[in-house]
């Protein structure tokens, strides 16, 4: 007989909120930011796919030209660590 742990599939707190359409509350989290529409989740509005950065600047209190800058960091970032270079 299998043991009932080992059946079980881990569920992600955000995958919990996203099955009960539940907001989060847990201000703590790192994935939280205040937007009712995707239940305050970043990793829900993630799965919405791409979004433009002008969208994105009003979901996070930015500026378009913000965005963008942040986007170029983190892209310099990825091209620039060794342990990526597979990924693009």
């Amino acid at each position: 007989m299998k043991n009932n742990k080992q059946n079980k599939i881990k569920e992600t707190c955000f995958t919990a909120h996203e099955r009960l359409d539940l907001a989060c509350n847990k201000q703590s989290c790192r994935c939280w930011f205040e937007n009712q529409e995707f239940l305050n989740c970043v990793n829900i509005a993630a799965k919405q796919g791409p979004e433009k950065q002008e969208k994105i600047g009003e979901h996070f209190g930015l500026t378009r030209m913000r965005v963008c800058q942040i986007e170029k960091t983190i892209l310099y970032r990825i091209r620039k660590d060794k342990h990526l270079e597979d990924f693009y």
